[in-house]
């Protein structure tokens, strides 16, 4: 059975230690940034940043501003198109995890053509994988793998203060999700689990996917 998130966006308060801490597990380095009219920082996932904090602002329909966070990375799909995408071209540079579920990247990858990283990259449906010029690799998010293959938790789902983020075995998480979903939907109406069936990273939304980012579900 497969290692799955539960990301509760409701008790996301964006304090960014999720990002911040899978920056000091992975040894990634800095940014350069600067101000771009948003408290979300750096504007997009890169080969620095696994997992970005999104920040989506609109008004409600009594014209109350709200702000809905998005911890994003990589879904670990069921049946990563991303795999099948990379091993037509490399065997292997690409793989699955069959103990986790963890969607994981190879040293093999540096053998993928620029045109393969290109049709991996846009096959993904979330848009997640990024290249790094430096190593000649795509980087995302591994679940740290070292981590749960030792019985931790990820560095995310460890560091999260709120409790907005839950990892363990998919049943017993899925039920979880069940559960604060029925008790989100009493002060939010229209909340959701998004694509249970397709991904281990599933995301409890207040509203609907469109306010939270473009790529926030599969369809």
């Amino acid at each position: 059975m497969p290692k799955t998130f539960l990301i509760d966006t409701t008790r996301c308060t964006a304090c960014r230690g999720c990002q911040l801490a899978c920056k000091e597990w992975h040894n990634l380095p800095a940014n350069a940034t600067k101000q771009r009219g948003s408290h979300q920082n750096p504007p997009d996932l890169n080969p620095n940043n696994l997992k970005i904090v999104r920040f989506h602002e609109h008004l409600d329909d009594k014209g109350n501003v709200v702000w809905n966070f998005f911890p994003d990375q990589c879904r670990h799909c069921l049946t990563p198109i991303c795999v099948d995408m990379a091993n037509l071209a490399v065997p292997g540079s690409m793989i699955q995890d069959k103990a986790t579920g963890a969607v994981l990247v190879t040293e093999k990858c540096k053998e993928l053509s620029a045109a393969d990283i290109a049709a991996i990259i846009k096959a993904c449906p979330y848009n997640i994988p990024r290249y790094n010029e430096q190593t000649k690799m795509l980087t995302k998010c591994d679940m740290c793998i070292d981590r749960v293959s030792a019985g931790l938790k990820p560095m995310c789902v460890k560091t999260c203060p709120t409790g907005a983020m839950v990892f363990g075995e998919r049943a017993e998480v899925l039920e979880e999700a069940k559960a604060r979903l029925a008790k989100v939907k009493e002060r939010f109406p229209k909340a959701r689990l998004v694509d249970t069936e397709e991904v281990n990273v599933v995301y409890l939304l207040a509203e609907e996917p469109k306010f939270y980012h473009e790529f926030a579900s599969f369809g």
